[in-house]
């Protein structure tokens, strides 16, 4: 047999890093039905509690009777509809920029993005924490690819002067396994200083910075000329569907012309650009949804403190609690499953080996009971476990 795969996947569950794919029977939200169990959520990225809204469903379903529900066609073909335009100028307005291009999803913009604005003869850098899809890209682009040391501008300095041709720095805006923050600033001036230009993945910034919940430009008050590429999902606040490039008039015609994932993909259903119209208008009005969440990030962290529990130095609805082995983050998670909490646990090759975490996730759509309960049974979780030493592997 050429390709061995049952001793690949043999491997991988003796090191305790098997995947499995839990199944949903309810709308997302915080009271959920996974395999059966009915249970308290803290894992998913529906970071203002707009899934399950009612007018976003409801502006879903108009959008499906007036539109239909496939794209039909790429962008470029005959599937840029109307709801697709729309969104793309709300989202323009919404980051403060000329254009906006709307993508199919997260993973699609950053590798279009990367791939045309890059490759042979020049440079891409990134941060080493960076999302699985931005390092894809930069390996995928054919530029000379090197990352920096995690949120080290001088790290980053020192590779800018090592680069060759166009330059591109791209880091995420909120890191998506630790929830700390890009330092902006500091990078912006050092791509500036030697002619680089910055690309800033906000996936999980948007809706939760800034005070208007423009994410981590709009909360460090930068602009066009320190960010000038500027990438944000609309399936995590925004609680629909897809992605979108923010810029200049130049970047976004230039990926119409150049992104290949962008010309020969089929476009998301227009349905989609109508709920994600709406969740928008409900990210920008109902500003309640991110002081909520904020005191909701302050609970958290001053229980799980009083708990001694490790937690990573994260600002947003992002909580991972570091736990060190797989075994462990895997015999948390199921004994706070247990106790009808539902919690994620994070492994190698997704993040560094002997960090496995549970990575908790905070919305909107919680309360402060909820909180409590999770705190509650996190308690009881660790109490329940046995020692450290019975649970350690080699990550």
């Amino acid at each position: 047999m050429p390709f061995d795969l049952s001793a690949r996947l043999a491997e991988r569950r003796a090191a305790h890093l098997y995947r499995r794919r839990p199944l949903l029977d309810a709308p997302q939200g915080v009271s959920v039905r996974v395999d059966d169990d009915e249970l308290l959520a803290f894992c998913n990225n529906d970071y203002l509690g707009l899934a399950n809204h009612p007018e976003v469903i409801e502006a879903f379903a108009v959008g499906a009777r007036r539109w239909g529900v496939g794209g039909g066609a790429s962008h470029l073909v005959v599937g840029h509809s109307t709801p697709h335009h729309e969104l793309e100028e709300a989202l323009a307005e919404f980051t403060g920029r000329p254009r906006a291009l709307l993508m199919s999803s997260g993973y699609m913009a950053n590798l279009g993005t990367v791939t045309a604005l890059v490759g042979q003869g020049d440079t891409v850098l990134e941060d080493r924490l960076n999302h699985a899809s931005l390092l894809d890209a930069g390996l995928f682009s054919g530029a000379r690819f090197s990352r920096y040391l995690h949120n080290d501008p001088a790290s980053l300095a020192a590779r800018l002067d090592k680069a060759t041709g166009n330059t591109l720095v791209v880091t995420d805006g909120v890191f998506s396994m630790d929830g700390d923050l890009a330092n902006l600033p500091a990078l912006c001036a050092e791509a500036r200083q030697r002619g680089a230009w910055l690309m800033v993945d906000d996936a999980h910034g948007f809706g939760c910075l800034g005070e208007q919940g423009g994410g981590i430009v709009e909360h460090f008050g930068l602009g066009l000329d320190d960010v000038p590429v500027l990438v944000g999902t609309l399936g995590k606040a925004f609680g629909t569907a897809g992605a979108f490039v923010a810029g200049s008039e130049e970047l976004i015609e230039s990926l119409i012309q150049f992104a290949r994932p962008y010309i020969y993909t089929t476009s998301q259903p227009p349905a989609v650009a109508c709920a994600t119209l709406k969740s928008l208008q409900l990210l920008r009005q109902e500003q309640w949804r991110r002081s909520h969440l904020q005191q909701l990030i302050k609970r958290f962290r001053t229980g799980a403190a009083g708990l001694g529990l490790q937690l990573m130095d994260s600002p947003t609805p992002i909580q991972p609690i570091l736990v060190g082995s797989s075994a462990r983050a895997l015999a948390l998670s199921a004994a706070l499953r247990e106790r009808g909490i539902l919690v994620t646990a994070i492994r190698p090759p997704t993040v560094p080996r002997g960090t496995a975490r549970l990575r908790v996730t905070l919305s909107a759509a919680h309360s402060e009971d909820d909180v409590a309960q999770l705190l509650q049974a996190l308690e009881a979780a660790l109490a329940a476990l046995p020692d450290e030493e019975n649970t350690h592997e080699h990550d």
